[in-house]
């Protein structure tokens, strides 16, 4: 974002903190056994604040209104050249200030008193703090219950309440969070970054439980898919020669992927309908000599309540009378992460597409130890994944981590059916994306445009899904996109293609654009 140099100048002058970077600690006052270094560190990371080792941060002082204001500006990459009509009644408009005030009060983020002044060097509360930041990213949900000095008639309290529900602030030892106490410059910023940042967010973690400690018999059997990848055909033993790396057990989806031309690629549309990952729950629906119909769980379509339908072989499943349901899980967030049989990486086990999740046996230093559906614990990085209590506990994310996860996948090659990250199709991308932040959506284009909540173009947000159909816009969706702002959608358009960004107001897609949704609250 273009700033002019007054700007940059007061903000370098107002957070003295704020200056030239180094390899060193980030400042005098934030070393690398501070408890919240991550979250300093993605702020620098992300250019909203600037490393000075030779300054302090100044933690425990207390954060201003223009302070907040302007890490508000470079979070959010507001606009402060443009022209404002907002009118200040304690700064001039040539003022250096004034284009970062009036960006987030035209925001909403933050407001003028009832006299119209901002009040630029003012102290504000923990409890302001919390709507500040609801206000600005756009955060909904609840908790049931709160700290107990955060009494139902403060203001503030339903706006703390949702920074609880998405892990922003966590309880304290003495279930106090004091909201009238003036916000400390050091827990805005870990704030600010934990809302920017789901992974910084304070999670439960499993305190290096024992072994198998969450394991449980099962009183039915339980299927799950035992290779990398099962691609689900509309008929059993309906494959060719090149499609043999798909179908063996172990699969290999890169080989398979590689080695097609694009006249084989395009021989699948119709014939493999969708994908299911290592390790997702599926439902056995009838048997055909080596041959499953199996139904996946987590994709829904309306016509089958058991889950997506389509055969695979039958090695590719695995049935088991293990509960592992009250263990945490790993959710793989890396495009796609080894699993090893040991820690020392000398045994590799199976390559993992990003969203697969695996029950969580015990986590120790640098390693997630994690259950497979067959051959007991294997080793998985835990930098490539997000540990979580259960499914449920996910935090919602916001319109960003979206966009960003999805940008991940850039410039990979279409594939039909394709539900992983060693080929997507134009649904399964934005499913999975979705299915990594803790939001199920349905798996297929033209069932994902009857669900979540309908959007105008002109309403559009990043995050939304858009939708193009035949009959100008009139017929069946056969396409959908994800929304990225300017006019712009990310997508996986064909087996000719690669996934993408461009514009949705050209062409077909502007001829053809049959509306949009949204799934974030």
């Amino acid at each position: 974002m273009k700033k002019i140099i007054m700007i940059v100048t007061l903000f370098v002058l107002l957070l003295s903190s704020f200056t030239t970077a180094s390899a060193a600690a980030l400042y005098k006052d934030i070393v690398d056994t501070h408890p919240d270094k991550s979250a300093f560190d993605f702020l620098v990371a992300k250019g909203i604040i600037v490393a000075n080792s030779s300054s302090n941060f100044g933690i425990n002082k207390d954060m201003t209104r223009l302070e907040a204001a302007e890490l508000f500006v470079e979070a959010l990459d507001l606009d402060t050249t443009k022209p404002f009509e907002v009118i200040v009644t304690d700064l001039d408009s040539d003022h250096a200030s004034y284009p970062i005030i009036a960006a987030v009060v035209e925001k909403g983020i933050m407001s003028l008193d009832e006299e119209g002044a901002f009040n630029r060097e003012q102290p504000f509360s923990r409890g302001e703090a919390a709507v500040f930041l609801v206000r600005a990213f756009g955060l909904t949900g609840t908790v049931p219950k709160t700290f107990k000095d955060v009494l139902p008639e403060y203001w503030v309290t339903d706006d703390i309440k949702t920074l609880q529900f998405h892990n922003i602030i966590s309880t304290s030892s003495d279930n106090t969070f004091r909201p009238l106490e003036n916000v400390t410059r050091g827990d805005f910023a870990v704030w600010l970054a934990r809302s920017l940042q789901p992974d910084l967010r304070k999670t439960p973690t499993p305190a290096a439980p024992p072994t198998k400690s969450c394991e449980k018999p099962s009183n039915k059997k339980i299927v799950k898919v035992n290779v990398q990848v099962t691609t689900l055909w509309k008929l059993p033993n309906a494959y060719r020669t090149v499609d043999k790396p798909s179908i063996t057990a172990p699969v290999d989806i890169h080989k398979w992927t590689k080695n097609m031309s694009l006249k084989e690629k395009w021989w699948l549309v119709n014939r493999v309908d969708t994908q299911a990952l290592f390790g997702d729950e599926v439902t056995i629906l009838k048997t055909s000599g080596n041959w499953v119909k199996i139904a996946v769980k987590d994709q829904y379509v309306p016509n089958q309540k058991e889950g997506y339908p389509g055969w695979v072989p039958k090695s590719h499943i695995i049935e088991t009378t293990k509960d592992y349901s009250d263990c945490y899980i790993a959710v793989v967030n890396a495009k796609s992460t080894m699993l090893y049989s040991d820690t020392a990486k000398k045994n590799k086990y199976i390559s993992l597409s990003y969203s697969t999740i695996l029950p969580v046996i015990k986590e120790e230093g640098d390693w997630l130890h994690v259950q497979t559906p067959q051959n007991g614990v294997k080793y998985m990085q835990k930098k490539e994944a997000k540990l979580y209590k259960n499914y449920q506990s996910i935090p919602k994310p916001n319109q960003k981590d979206i966009v960003n996860s999805a940008k991940m996948f850039l410039d990979l090659p279409y594939l039909w059916g394709g539900t992983s990250s060693f080929g997507y199709d134009c649904s399964g991308i934005i499913y999975s994306v979705y299915k990594n932040h803790g939001i199920i959506i349905p798996r297929d284009s033209f069932v994902q445009a009857t669900k979540g909540k309908a959007v105008s173009k002109a309403n559009l947000q990043p995050g939304d899904l858009v939708f193009f159909a035949g009959n100008r816009g009139r017929g069946k969706v056969y396409h959908v996109g994800l929304y990225i702002g300017e006019g712009k959608m990310l997508h996986a358009p064909s087996s000719s293609s690669k996934v993408k960004i461009e514009s949705m107001n050209v062409g077909t897609f502007k001829t053809n654009y049959a509306g949009a949704r949204r799934y974030l609250d």
